[in-house]
């Protein structure tokens, strides 16, 4: 195993970490300045803001769409491969991410009527 092989999941996960521990500190260090001149801590439990649909509910849809514009892009970039005589390098990665993010954005659009 070379240097590299170890250095990547290593910045990877340096990289997640410094983000996750900066939004902590950040939220940490706002609030106690709030409380400091005198803000209620009620402030940061808004009750006017209430989520109608569930996450676990946008997760199920959104993942499900997801996985449905992957298969729809593999199914297509087969079409184009075997019929049109598309690179098949060309056909499956392209197909497949221009699918999978159709199936986001398609999520993305059902998430907000659900809210409605």
């Amino acid at each position: 195993m070379s240097f590299i092989e170890v250095l990547i999941p290593l910045s990877i996960f340096g990289c997640i970490f410094g983000i996750f521990y900066l939004f902590v500190t950040a939220r940490n260090k706002e609030r106690m300045a709030l409380i400091d001149k005198g803000a209620d801590a009620s402030i940061f439990y808004s009750s006017k803001v209430k989520r109608v649909t569930p996450i676990w509910k946008v997760f199920i849809l959104n993942f499900s769409l997801l996985l449905m514009g992957i298969g729809l892009g593999i199914f297509i970039a087969g079409i184009l491969h075997y019929t049109l005589g598309v690179d098949e390098e060309v056909a499956y990665p392209g197909t497949i991410f221009l699918m999978a993010g159709a199936g986001l954005f398609t999520g993305f659009k059902m998430t907000s009527n659900l809210d409605k």
